[in-house]
């Protein structure tokens, strides 16, 4: 049977639907517009990819609620990572009406854009800590989007609650087209002790490169860095698409990721380009699958 295939890491967004786009204009103009199911779909099917983790775009409750039905209705997308605000007292609650709704087991996870708040550590405050126990609690996974400056307040959490499922997502955007490397993996290495239960997406790599001159023997250092503090059973693929359009297509994104895992034995290789997304997202389709 062939290991399936999953993106951990993409989005689906309508500029025009009052959500916090502001960021599509500049350089990421060419993607300020409508991307849905049927654009993807293309894309998965010549790359041969099985399902999808479809990720919030905003810190918006309403989000959720929309992906979840997407995800029913959508025969690809295997899971959401949606938003839910941690700071509120009845975050419980909000999340048993998400899992209790007749979509709501496609809701696997949970993120906040932590790099948006004026506060670095403000994953160490005492009413989001609230939250995060809130999103154990209901079997989700949460997954941490720093930059470096809020990298440390990711380091201490995932100590502070070493019972919970974290994923780190884009390998913490380190600046590759700068050359960041030493600072970002200083900072990386400390997870090593903490790998038990943290997952690491090798994704968004691409927009942190030079987006004309990229190569991946640019993204190489930092996968290997990543493989060597995570392991290859804590590692996933995942694409940020459509936001890695802006520095290359869908094809080239797997193309490269293939070649900097080349030396990898194939069952290594299939626990990064699926079984480990299974795992830490519990998949439904493909859990039910399996069993």
């Amino acid at each position: 049977m062939t290991s399936p295939i999953i993106d951990s890491h993409h989005h689906f967004w309508d500029p025009s639907s009052g959500g916090d786009y502001g960021w599509l204009s500049g350089p990421f103009a060419p993607i300020n517009r409508v991307f849905e199911s049927n654009d993807l779909r293309p894309a998965l099917q010549k790359n041969g990819v099985s399902g999808t983790v479809l990720v919030q775009t905003w810190n918006d409750l309403g989000e959720t609620w929309d992906f979840i039905r997407t995800a029913e209705a959508t025969d690809f997308v295997a899971g959401v990572v949606g938003w839910v605000d941690l700071t509120d007292p009845e975050v419980g609650q909000t999340l048993a009406e998400l899992r209790g709704s007749p979509q709501g087991r496609w809701l696997v996870g949970v993120r906040h854009l932590i790099q948006t708040e004026d506060d670095p550590n403000w994953l160490l405050r005492d009413d989001v800590k609230e939250g995060l126990k809130a999103v154990a609690a209901a079997g989700l996974a949460y997954d941490l989007v720093p930059n470096l400056p809020q990298l440390p307040s990711c380091i201490a959490t995932v100590e502070a609650f070493p019972g919970t499922r974290f994923v780190l997502d884009h390998i913490s955007k380190p600046e590759i087209r700068n050359r960041g490397f030493d600072e970002w993996a200083a900072l990386i290495r400390k997870f090593k002790g903490q790998r038990h239960h943290v997952w690491c997406k090798l994704s968004g790599m691409v927009t942190e490169a030079n987006w004309q001159t990229w190569t991946p023997e640019d993204l190489k250092p930092y996968v290997h860095e990543v493989l060597d503090v995570f392991g290859t059973d804590r590692c996933m693929f995942g694409t940020d698409w459509p936001v890695c359009l802006v520095a290359a297509s869908y094809d080239r994104v797997v193309d490269a990721l293939r070649e900097c895992l080349n030396d990898l034995s194939d069952a290594e290789r299939q626990r990064i380009f699926g079984l480990n997304a299974i795992e830490v997202y519990r998949l439904p389709e493909f859990q039910e699958r399996k069993a």
